[in-house]
């Protein structure tokens, strides 16, 4: 089994931000990266300390949204300086790791 070292970077936003699918594509179709995966979360909170919850009563549209992914170090540094550069986004974290690729 062969490995290689990547980096791992999430993105956190908001449903109600709406950015999900120009972000998603970015990614995809224009910088191709090796990767995606997008989470819904159940409850979260961000810098403004509002609780968003799936609570059924508040049947809440603004549920917090993580998307991660992954791909060479010097990829993923790249498309983050763009991703706060042209698109504004400020709350995204990332970390190196190692995919273990099958032969």
């Amino acid at each position: 089994m062969a490995t290689q070292s990547i980096t791992i970077a999430r993105i956190y936003l908001r449903e109600d931000e709406h950015l999900l699918g120009s972000i998603f594509d970015f990614l995809h179709d224009e910088e191709k990266v090796l990767g995606i995966t997008v989470f819904q979360g159940i409850m979260g909170f961000g810098p403004d300390g509002i609780i968003r919850t799936s609570h059924l009563l508040t049947l809440s549209l603004d549920l917090p949204l993580v998307i991660e992914f992954y791909d060479l170090p010097e990829r993923v540094e790249s498309v983050i300086n763009h991703l706060q550069t042209q698109m504004g986004l400020s709350h995204i974290v990332s970390w190196p790791a190692i995919s273990h690729i099958r032969d």
